[in-house]
């Protein structure tokens, strides 16, 4: 999950931390595995600075715990292979190990949301007690992997308060479980516990505050995917009634468009039928009771910008690479009244099955993931046929 509000913050820090930390004997070591690239690049060199950082003892757990953070993939996996290594190495020679430094690691919401994830593991092994009960205070926590331990916590809970016939609190606990839960597979079964076993309306998008009404208007060219840097005329000024020249000289216009899929999915295909090389753009507008900070969290496969009040927030130039809820994170500053929300969604030139998606979806919610609805939020739109779960991958 991509967290703008953090990326100048960690720059700095990290550049404060390489000038404090030079003296220690792991720095080196660590600075040579985060340089591993693509395709083997700095392997070699890896392979020796693992084994020199491995060879340091548990002195070096909690700061390659703390290197994981903004580490790319590979050098990700030296990482927590050391970090593995070594901790097995000690536990089986009976030496102590940094048990408090470990939970400390796992409390601190600011580290990376992998690194806690593996540092928990680690207790859970030394204070599996201790580490237990962690987890129901993890209900809210911005690791996902950790969230998703409280989570699966609360689900059997209500499963066994149903299975004893409690449904009232059985209900209770499972609303409890969704309010936490950011993982679809979990998701759906929480809503289908609710609504077969339980019988309770589960409104998701509006549980989620996922954004159901919008403005579409495409195709625009992005042959080449030269459209992700092109200005359209949408970017430059929202007009719903203007007509444009889009790809291939055919004139476009901007469409009414809902959706009623349980995920908010915003699906281009369906206006305009499956397209390649091409750009769309979504419009919609919020009315917020208050100023206030929030966030816009974003899912999409597609390369894809947002503005917000007609500022871009961010994008990124990226295809096929998964979709989740709360996949981006953009924080925003919503303003009393009325505010604008443009994204562009780019399709590219790849034909296989699994890059026919063209969507995204859109929420607005607390830090904590918790839904902000506009004043004016229309109904959920009823399904006219059961929806369709879109693609994970």
């Amino acid at each position: 999950m991509i967290t703008l509000a953090r990326i100048l913050p960690l720059a700095i820090l990290l550049a404060l931390g390489t000038a404090q930390l030079s003296a220690e004997p792991w720095t080196e070591p660590l600075g040579t595995i985060k340089k591993v690239g693509p395709e083997g690049s700095g392997n070699a060199e890896a392979a020796e600075a693992w084994k020199e950082l491995t060879s340091q003892g548990s002195a070096v757990i909690i700061p390659t715990l703390g290197a994981m953070e903004n580490a790319g993939p590979l050098a990700l996996n030296w990482m927590r292979t050391a970090v593995e290594t070594v901790f097995d190495r000690e536990l089986a020679a009976g030496n102590d190990l940094p048990t408090a430094e470990i939970e400390s690691f796992v409390l601190d919401r600011d580290n990376a949301p992998n690194a806690r994830r593996l540092a928990f593991d680690l207790f859970t092994r030394v204070s599996p007690d201790a580490a237990a009960a962690l987890i129901p205070g993890m209900i809210d926590d911005p690791s996902a992997p950790l969230r998703r331990d409280a989570v699966a916590q609360l689900v059997a809970e209500g499963k066994a308060l149903l299975a004893d016939d409690k449904k009232d609190a059985s209900a209770e606990v499972l609303g409890r479980a969704l309010d936490g839960a950011r993982d679809v597979d979990q998701i759906d079964i929480i809503a289908k516990l609710l609504r077969e076993d339980l019988e309770q309306k589960v409104d998701l998008p509006e549980h989620f505050g996922f954004l159901m009404y919008w403005n579409l208007i495409a195709p625009f060219d992005n042959t080449d995917r030269a459209g992700f840097d092109t200005v359209s005329p949408p970017e430059e000024k929202i007009d719903l009634e203007a007509k444009y020249t889009g790809k291939d000289g055919k004139e476009i216009a901007w469409q009414d468009y809902s959706t009623s899929n349980d995920y908010g999915m915003v699906d281009f295909n369906q206006p305009f039928s499956p397209m390649k090389q091409v750009v769309g753009y979504g419009y919609t507008e919020f009315e917020s009771t208050e100023a206030r900070p929030a966030q816009l969290r974003l899912g999409c496969k597609n390369a894809w910008k947002i503005w917000f009040n007609g500022k871009l927030l961010f994008g990124r130039d990226e295809y096929h690479r998964g979709a989740r809820i709360d996949q981006y994170i953009l924080p925003i500053d919503l303003k009393q009244g009325k505010n604008t929300i443009l994204v562009k969604a780019c399709q590219d030139e790849q034909e296989q099955d699994w890059t026919v998606q063209w969507e995204f979806q859109l929420r607005i919610c607390d830090e904590t993931g918790t839904a902000i609805l506009s004043t004016d939020r229309k109904p959920t739109p009823e399904p006219e046929t059961p929806t369709r779960r879109r693609s994970e991958n």
